[in-house]
């Protein structure tokens, strides 16, 4: 008797509600003088869906048409053949609806695809076939609304390479099977987008990284020119000015024209360049920081050169806003707090885009 009261009392309770679903809203159009301008969003670890829609309205409001966002294979596909898209569908429809033009990343082993106790970097030889069928998972269902994707991330860095020697060869041969698996998707058109290779100037032999331009030539003797349909570059200015000259032992915003220079070189001067990720930090400590005010010139400086630069497609600045603080020197990257305050660097790129004058 007891056990049905209790089941009567649950009965009785009120239906628990479920979360409010967040209406995508009308279409959208993104106004701005500079079609090129982008930023790197940071939505992955994102859970909450109103969150993701201001996110994205408030990248459209800044004038930024493109965004570069990270889709890991592991959230994605926590199981062989088991592929779990909600979060994804939720970005990218949002981004979609707002006007906005994606980019996506792709990497993260899960578990499964790994040796226990590896790197969620690491990615076994024999396991480039299990990334070729997520790439094409992926391309399957949003070939028609993301025109890119970007394999893997940093290469030229053993962080990134699961804590192993790192391995320009290995790395087009993961590249050349994303690519055939594209080509062999719903939709073979999606470009695929090489490199994402950390600028840093390592000495030959350095354990943990390899200079970036080395590490492209590498590639390109490897024969990635022939398995990718444009390169992506990371672009930091660090305490130079954006017009600062390219040279190859700076690490500055146009050492990208030295990995363009070595795309000409080797005969791919038709591949374009995207550039998805790179920018300044403001940290008032960090070494490799500027002022707020330098940051938001140089900035502004970046998106006049690449709009100038007609191998180059787009470029998006890292990183737009962040789940939560990091608390530590990463948040002085950023355009928009967590709680979506605006910061200087985001009023004064809003008013460029609109063709606003500066304020000084």
């Amino acid at each position: 008797m007891l056990l049905f009261f209790c089941l009567l009392a649950l009965l009785c309770l009120p239906a628990a509600e479920s979360p409010h679903e967040i209406e995508l809203g009308l279409p959208q159009t993104v106004f701005t003088l500079n079609p090129k301008m982008g930023v790197h969003t940071r939505l992955t670890d994102e859970v909450e869906p109103w969150k993701i829609k201001r996110t994205l309205e408030m990248v459209r409001e800044m004038g930024a048409p493109w965004i570069v966002e990270y889709f890991p294979w592991a959230y994605h596909e926590p199981f062989p053949g088991f592929f779990d898209w909600s979060h994804s569908d939720l970005v990218i429809d949002h981004a979609n609806r707002q006007g906005l033009t994606v980019i996506a990343r792709l990497g993260l082993t899960p578990d499964w695809a790994r040796p226990a106790d590896s790197a969620s970097t690491f990615l076994p030889p024999e396991r480039y076939a299990d990334f070729g069928d997520y790439v094409q998972a992926f391309a399957d269902r949003y070939g028609d609304r993301v025109p890119a994707i970007i394999i893997w991330n940093e290469p030229n860095l053993a962080l990134e390479w699961g804590f192993e020697t790192v391995d320009p060869a290995g790395y087009t041969k993961l590249l050349a099977v994303a690519y055939h698996r594209v080509q062999q998707s719903n939709h073979p058109h999606v470009l695929v987008l090489g490199g994402a290779l950390a600028p840093t100037l390592a000495p030959p032999g350095h354990e943990q990284a390899m200079n970036d331009l080395i590490y492209l030539q590498r590639m390109l003797n490897a024969g990635a020119g022939e398995v990718m349909d444009g390169l992506a570059v990371h672009a930091y200015g660090w305490s130079f000015p954006a017009d600062d000259p390219p040279h190859p032992q700076v690490i500055n915003f146009r050492r990208t024209e030295l990995a363009r220079q070595l795309l000409v070189d080797n005969g791919y001067a038709g591949l374009p360049i995207y550039i998805t990720e790179g920018g300044w930090n403001d940290h008032p400590r960090w070494t490799r920081a500027v002022k707020p005010a330098q940051r938001i010139k140089n900035t502004i400086r970046a998106y006049q050169l690449v709009k100038g630069w007609p191998w180059a497609e787009m470029v998006a600045l890292w990183a737009f806003r962040y789940p939560w603080p990091a608390r530590t020197y990463l948040d002085y990257f950023t355009f928009v707090t967590p709680d979506f305050e605006p910061k200087p660097i985001y009023l004064e790129v809003q008013r460029y885009s609109r063709g606003e004058e500066l304020a000084r």
